[in-house]
């Protein structure tokens, strides 16, 4: 059954609705830049509710960074209490090896051949758990660093669906797309942010959170 991650959620409230309705995974941003950025203590909030409230059946937490040192990115993972780093910028591979076990990478490749290079040189560092991403794959954008609601490649994420055990698919992904997306990839997750929100970015809304995630699954099962 494909994995759902819905990212980018700011507040407790919102985090446990998106939880509720069936997360696997809840990302929490930490690049000041973005319209969705957390600050460590607030996040520290939302994963304090979510696990006090859900407990064993909390999503995976992950913390997304955009060109934060390893220690940075240990020391907010530890103290805010996030299961998983999301390392979204252009990090050498060396940062994802020094965070193995905890870090997997997202990447924006230009085209096939630079996905699949990417995919090997990163290969020492994949997550070994099965209930953690390989690798990310999101829209090509030159300056930005994903949330862009550009789609993804097909033709990419094939190719690299084939080279690494475990895909998430990311880019301009919404409840009316992903099903579709999720049956020509057949991905091992998909993750959205800007597609199940309705205005305020960081704000996930019920019905759009709800409809993706329905879609998604259905289309991987």
């Amino acid at each position: 059954m494909t994995k759902v991650k819905i990212c980018g959620v700011r507040t407790p409230e919102n985090a446990l609705m998106v939880a509720r309705a069936g997360a696997d995974f809840i990302g929490l941003n930490f690049y000041p830049e973005s319209p969705r950025f957390v600050e460590p203590a607030v996040a520290g909030e939302i994963v304090a509710r979510l696990r006090e409230g859900l407990g064993a059946s909390c999503p995976k937490l992950v913390g997304v960074f955009v060109n934060a040192s390893a220690a940075e990115v240990r020391d907010i993972v530890e103290r805010v209490g996030l299961d998983y780093a999301q390392l979204s910028g252009d990090e050498p591979a060396e940062t994802a090896e020094a965070l193995a076990g905890i870090a997997f990478k997202s990447i924006r490749p230009v085209d096939v051949e630079a996905a699949l290079a990417a995919a090997e040189g990163l290969a020492a560092a994949f997550p070994q758990s099965s209930d953690a991403p390989s690798i990310l794959l999101d829209a090509f954008n030159p300056k930005l660093y994903g949330g862009t609601g550009e789609t993804a490649s097909l033709r990419i994420a094939a190719a690299l669906r084939a080279a690494v055990p475990r895909m998430m698919l990311a880019g301009g992904l919404n409840p009316d797309n992903v099903a579709e997306r999720a049956r020509a990839v057949e991905p091992w997750g998909v993750d959205v942010a800007s597609g199940v929100e309705a205005g305020t970015p960081g704000i996930k809304d019920e019905r759009a959170v709800r409809a993706f995630i329905q879609a998604a699954r259905q289309a991987g099962s």
